[in-house]
């Protein structure tokens, strides 16, 4: 089955519903939506027959258009991340092939910049601004111009190229076909029972695999209609459920900290929110609490990656009392084995699997999952042992088989020869009344090998007490003694995280230990 398949379907059997709405009110229903995405799709062949459309613009019609034009067409879109800037775009788009670029008012003078370091001759402006450049056209003009027939899809039917959130290099490129995320949209339909009736808010950055995949394409798919928030403000992401009776939204924890701090104080409406689908970066006791109490109680845990496609693993919100921030066990279409970690330049063995109680490495396997990366055949062998896919993530197994991700294998710190994985630390130290935000990193030391330290953000004071802070983490009976953090440092700025809310941890080893 493909994607343009679904989409097909959709049309057929709701035509008239509506499909998109946007902040500002502006709705499209599925017809009008189909009969958009064809004559796209028309336009962009008659300018580039076998080149790939970059789509560079914030969540909106437009970026949903794109996708959908791009299925028809069978040739991919390619989904550039709007905050990057436009020397890391012109990099990522190297490999990609790109021969068109969509772009709105909000990143036209970033589009100007790439297409000055590119390649691409030919560019699309969709959005109110008045654009003065002969490479240039008005999305509203070619598609008025355009034919409605029937598009001849490319045979390799892809779908887009997405890219890994790297922090420390650019971003490697990973090609998808229909076929490879049909798998994840219609394993979202059957975890979460998403229908027809269902109304999304898109809030995160539709260009990211879990947006994309466990989000727009599963609602597309079924015939629900999403309401689009151009980039997330939590009282815009409130007032929008309260409007338009809101069921579902994904958001990753920082959002929903966000969110659930902002109902406490403004109180908004919220009683259709049945649903939240999380996962990102780990899921604390404390954040499923503060969820469940401001916001709804139907907390869906989960986890995936970029190169996974489909989502690897999922919790039902019912396991969150017992099981309190397990990301569940493996999906429909998943295979999950944990197994004896490795260092990241060497292969872990696919057979070596832990115990329960253990600490190891994920690996997943599923017939949606990628096959590497492009123009990247080293990056490609390391990401792939014996038919199974390296996450970099190391997750918990507990006795109930269920699954917890305690941190990154990169990420691990070896003091005195025993493993530390900081997220375990930062979850234990984040527990303190005072602290909002919290990163551990190690530095060498030559007794113990690394040493421990760690960055504290309390909403912009620099005044705490360290020293009760540090009796709190002695005290604490989840955090050994040789995971203790042995030096503290106090920010006043919030900790720099990417927008999946991943912190930044060598930003913040450079910026505070290397001054």
């Amino acid at each position: 089955m493909k994607l343009i398949d679904t989409f097909e379907r959709t049309v057929r059997c709701h035509s008239s519903k509506t499909a998109l709405i946007t902040d500002d009110g502006r709705s499209m229903t599925y017809g009008k939506l189909d009969d958009r995405t064809t004559r796209l799709a028309n336009a962009l062949n008659e300018r580039a027959p076998d080149g790939r459309l970059a789509t560079l613009a914030l969540n909106g019609a437009t970026a949903i258009e794109a996708m959908i034009a791009s299925e028809k067409r069978g040739l991919a879109n390619i989904q550039l991340p709007f905050r990057e800037s436009p020397g890391a775009l012109a990099s990522m788009l190297e490999p990609a092939d790109a021969m068109v670029l969509l772009f709105d008012d909000a990143n036209a003078e970033k589009a100007h910049s790439v297409l000055e370091r590119t390649g691409i001759e030919t560019a699309i402006h969709a959005g109110e601004q008045s654009i003065d450049r002969d490479d240039v056209e008005s999305y509203d003009v070619i598609l008025s111009d355009a034919s409605t027939a029937t598009v001849d899809p490319h045979p390799d039917f892809e779908h887009g190229i997405f890219y890994t959130s790297g922090t420390t290099s650019t971003p490697k490129s990973v090609l998808f076909d229909q076929e490879q995320l049909w798998y994840g949209s219609t394993q979202v339909v059957m975890e979460m029972g998403i229908d027809e009736t269902d109304t999304a808010l898109v809030t995160t950055p539709w260009y990211h695999m879990v947006t994309s995949d466990a989000w727009i394409l599963p609602h597309l798919q079924v015939g629900a209609t999403m309401v689009i928030q151009p980039d997330f403000d939590p009282d815009e992401s409130l007032r929008l459920i309260q409007e338009y009776d809101v069921t579902g939204m994904l958001a990753v924890p920082t959002q929903l900290h966000a969110l659930a701090d902002t109902q406490a104080a403004e109180g908004y409406d919220v009683e259709s929110l049945s649903y939240i689908r999380t996962g990102g970066s780990i899921v604390t006791e404390q954040l499923v609490e503060k969820t469940s109490e401001q916001l709804t109680e139907g907390v869906y845990n989960t986890y995936g990656l970029t190169e996974g496609g489909p989502n690897v693993t999922f919790a039902h919100p019912s396991l969150q009392g017992d099981h309190t921030g397990t990301i569940g066990n493996e999906s429909f279409m998943c295979d999950v084995r944990v197994v004896e970690a490795a260092e990241p330049d060497e292969d872990p063995d696919p057979s070596a699997t832990i115990d329960p109680g253990e600490t190891g490495e994920l690996l997943v396997r599923n017939p949606g999952m990628c096959n590497g990366y492009l123009d990247r055949p080293e990056a490609s062998e390391q990401l792939l042992v014996d038919g199974w896919l390296r996450t970099g993530d190391c997750a918990e197994l507990d006795e109930d088989g269920y699954l917890y991700i305690v941190g990154r294998v990169d990420n691990m710190i070896v003091s005195g020869g025993e493993n530390v994985y900081p997220e375990e630390v930062e979850e234990v130290v984040e527990m303190h009344d005072l602290v909002d935000e919290a990163v551990v990193v190690g530095f060498e030391d030559e007794h113990w090998g690394h040493q421990i330290a760690c960055v504290v953000y309390a909403n912009g004071s620099t005044e705490f007490d360290v020293d009760e802070l540090d009796r709190f983490c002695r005290e604490h009976d989840q955090l050994a003694n040789f995971k203790r953090p042995r030096e503290y440092e106090r920010t006043a700025e919030p900790l720099p995280r990417t927008d999946t809310g991943t912190i930044e941890r060598e930003t913040v080893f450079n910026d505070l230990f290397e001054e």
